[in-house]
């Protein structure tokens, strides 16, 4: 196979990605950025905004990560940049310091890419965006300095899967690999649990318009991915998350050859506890039954558990 080029170079070299900039930036004067569409003007102060973020991306942290699935991380890992807030509110985050409480600093966009090219020089694999949902413009405009400056690694939008068909239009052609969360199949329980309205309808939108950019997911010789669609799904205990609906959705409304990652490591946090049944981890049978309603439905490219995660089985 040859060396693949990123998708954002292309835009980059033709002038439409400062086009983009510009375009994403002037949405944040009202922002609808993300479905929630909280109007706010975030190029004056983050007050209003439903991700609580203003004109300068907030990142708590960025490194070589190999806790993600195998086609990201590779011998040298997946050079991941986590944002601070997000646009979703899930009483149960494992990393809800950083989502919930905001731990992290703004950054200027040159220094956003600064971290991208950094990662690069490490040798990681690829950029991987985690929370990036309402943060886009600001994602834009790094990736429009990192290109300039070298960059040249796939992008990874690691979601929670509660994305603008809107904003993901900005995204066509930069992105090169999508990795949703696929959180929910029932309407009233993503409202209870993540505090957001009509997940599963905008989630499922932008899973399809996702896989409409970029395909099936495609690895190289290493086996590391390159572009296409990576979907990820936490089962919840006594089904909350609706697996069984999830993967018919995803074998006959996307793609039986959709990589998914059925994870196992769900575990109580933040506000968990006092909302059982949250406020236990799954069990194995759980697990298994879920793994069982994939493969049913047809699909056949499912990630494996690491066994710090999950049983032996």
């Amino acid at each position: 196979m040859e060396r693949y080029e990123p998708a954002y170079l292309h835009l980059w070299r033709s002038g439409e990605l400062a086009e983009r900039v510009r375009a994403a930036y002037a949405r944040l004067e009202a922002c609808d950025i993300c479905p929630r569409e909280c109007g706010a003007n975030r190029r004056l102060s983050p007050r209003g905004a439903a991700c609580r973020t203003g004109e300068l991306a907030v990142v708590a942290s960025y490194h070589a990560h190999f806790g993600e699935e195998a086609p990201l991380v590779g011998r040298h890992g997946s050079g991941t940049i986590f944002f601070s807030w997000c646009n979703l509110a899930c009483q149960y985050c494992q990393n809800y310091e950083i989502s919930q409480l905001g731990e992290g600093r703004e950054v200027e966009p040159e220094e956003l890419a600064a971290m991208m090219l950094a990662l690069q020089e490490r040798g990681c694999h690829n950029i991987n965006l985690v929370s990036p949902s309402h943060v886009v413009p600001q994602i834009l405009a790094a990736v429009l300095i990192a290109a300039q400056a070298g960059l040249r690694l796939p992008l990874v939008y690691n979601t929670g899967g509660y994305d603008s068909l809107k904003t993901l239009q900005l995204l066509d052609g930069v992105v090169d690999i999508y990795m949703p969360d696929m959180k929910y199949a029932d309407e009233a329980i993503a409202r209870k649990y993540s505090r957001v309205p009509n997940y599963p309808q905008v989630n499922q939108a932008a899973v399809k318009e996702m896989h409409r950019q970029v395909g099936d997911l495609v690895l190289d010789e290493r086996g590391i991915a390159v572009r296409g669609l990576l979907v990820r799904h936490l089962v919840l205990p006594e089904g909350l998350a609706g697996t069984a609906e999830i993967v018919r959705f995803l074998a006959k409304e996307i793609s039986p050859n959709t990589y998914v990652n059925i994870m196992a490591q769900y575990r109580p946090c933040y506000r968990a506890h006092k909302l059982p049944p949250l406020n236990r981890p799954i069990t194995r049978e759980e697990y298994l039954e879920a793994l069982r309603l994939a493969a049913e439905a047809g699909l056949h490219r499912l990630d494996r558990p690491r066994p710090r995660f999950i049983w032996e089985i």
